[in-house]
């Protein structure tokens, strides 16, 4: 399975969401430097290490935007710290709450 849809499962399984979009933008970011073992490496863009996930569930109702990221941050954690992920752009809302995609 790949990480993409061990996120896409965590997320649907935690949260219930009506919209869920998980979007792999590793290659946006070719080019860009990270370090790796203590090293300074300069990033081909291959792979799956930078995600946006655009997601609407009644779990995030009268929770803070903080409150949002922390909880989907929190389903991720191994993702984060053990599978590579670099980057993770969360856009939550509630219901019927206006968003931009």
């Amino acid at each position: 399975m790949s990480i993409q849809e061990v996120i896409e499962k965590k997320l649907t399984e935690a949260l219930q969401p009506e919209r869920l979009e998980v979007i792999n933008e590793s290659h946006l970011h070719a080019g860009h430097h990270h370090v790796e073992s203590g090293h300074h490496a300069e990033f081909d863009g291959s792979g799956e290490t930078h995600f946006r996930v655009r997601i609407v569930s009644t779990r995030f109702n009268g929770l803070s935007r903080i409150e949002r990221h922390r909880t989907v941050n929190d389903l991720l954690k191994d993702q984060l710290s053990v599978q590579g992920v670099h980057a993770l752009a969360i856009e939550p809302a509630a219901p019927g709450e206006a968003t931009r995609w």
